[in-house]
């Protein structure tokens, strides 16, 4: 099963393929795709949508694992997150893909053991989950690491019959 894993942001936006089979782990490919902060809000999430589009289309994704949003302080960070989350979701959709979400503790506990991990330790065992990847940016290995779980507990699910 080829699982695409996606960190949601609307100044970058993590991606991460990988192959799983029963319990093994094949990384295949990662990126950020990034937009510009002076570019208009409807250009950013277009660019985000055209960047993502193009990562769907040339890699033959059987799922997509997204982060949910977490609430900031700032009401205005929270809805543009929000936004550039939909869209996330629309690529997903519009590639065809059935869509799983999880949340941001689950992601890090299921990663590193702990739902309170810090990004390095999310980074440090993404890198060893994944063997002779040398993951690129956070958000890149926040997506790889969303790719995990879904991976591990898809099979979890299949495991047990539920799937």
């Amino acid at each position: 099963m080829i699982v695409l894993g996606l960190d949601p942001g609307l100044a970058a936006t993590g991606w991460g393929i990988i192959e799983a089979s029963g319990n093994r782990l094949r990384h295949i490919a990662h990126g950020t795709v990034k937009t510009r902060a002076a570019e208009p809000l409807a250009d950013r999430l277009a660019a985000l949508y055209d960047g993502l589009e193009t990562v769907i289309a040339a890699h033959a994704c059987a799922s997509a694992a997204i982060e949910e949003v977490f609430v900031n302080v700032n009401p205005q960070s929270t809805l543009k997150l929000g936004q550039a989350r939909g869209v996330v979701m629309l690529a997903a959709a519009r590639g065809g893909l059935p869509i799983a979400e999880y949340a941001t503790r689950l992601v890090k506990k299921a990663i590193v053991g702990t739902g309170g991990a810090d990004k390095a330790q999310v980074h440090a065992m993404v890198e060893r989950l994944l063997p002779g990847t040398k993951v690129t940016g956070s958000d890149a290995a926040d997506a790889l690491a969303v790719a995990i779980t879904h991976a591990h507990l898809a099979a979890t699910a299949r495991l047990r019959g539920g799937a």
